[in-house]
């Protein structure tokens, strides 16, 4: 497979945050943000792939800000690691007033997921891999591998434990 640049899979998801997305306090409910982050990292990991991707785990999701009623939320996603069958997708969320026009963005979140392609059965298939070329791009890349290193360390370290191979 041809290798692709990050910004061949970008995708960004728009959001104009109501009445019905709102917790008790009065904010834009996290789950909320979380539904638009998953959303737009399908996308982009569906683009990447070429195909149906779906969501194996959420590594992490920052709430940096709370988003009020009435502000529009714009997801940016974009693939920033791909193995053999599986791609981390990193997600950075900004909200502006939607009556303020020229206001700047803030940042309010951003999360990274692990997406799995599939084929039409639900097996895993092959992604192409990510061709990073800039030092931005590269240094999600690297980011990316820690993150995996360290999801795949503490699970085998959970299983070891189940398995009573460390000290009780």
């Amino acid at each position: 497979m041809k290798p692709l640049p990050p910004s061949y899979g970008q995708v960004t998801l728009t959001l104009l945050a109501g009445q019905n997305h709102v917790n008790l306090l009065g904010n834009v409910h996290g789950g909320e943000v979380m539904r638009l982050v998953d959303s737009t990292a399908g996308a982009a990991a569906g683009r990447h792939s070429g195909g149906p991707a779906v969501t194996a785990a959420m590594d992490e999701m920052a709430f940096l800000a709370p988003v009020k009623v009435g502000d529009i939320l714009r997801a940016t996603a974009q693939v920033n690691w791909a193995g053999r069958t599986s791609m981390e997708v990193g997600v950075r969320v900004e909200t502006e007033p939607w009556n303020q026009a020229g206001t700047a963005p803030v940042h309010v979140a951003s999360a990274y997921l692990v997406f799995v392609a599939i084929d039409p059965d639900g097996r895993p298939r092959e992604v192409p891999p990510l061709a990073a070329a800039t030092q931005d791009e590269v240094r999600r890349m690297r980011e990316a591998e820690i993150r995996r290193a360290h999801r795949l360390a503490s699970k085998r370290e959970i299983l070891d434990g189940r398995r009573g191979e460390l000290g009780a």
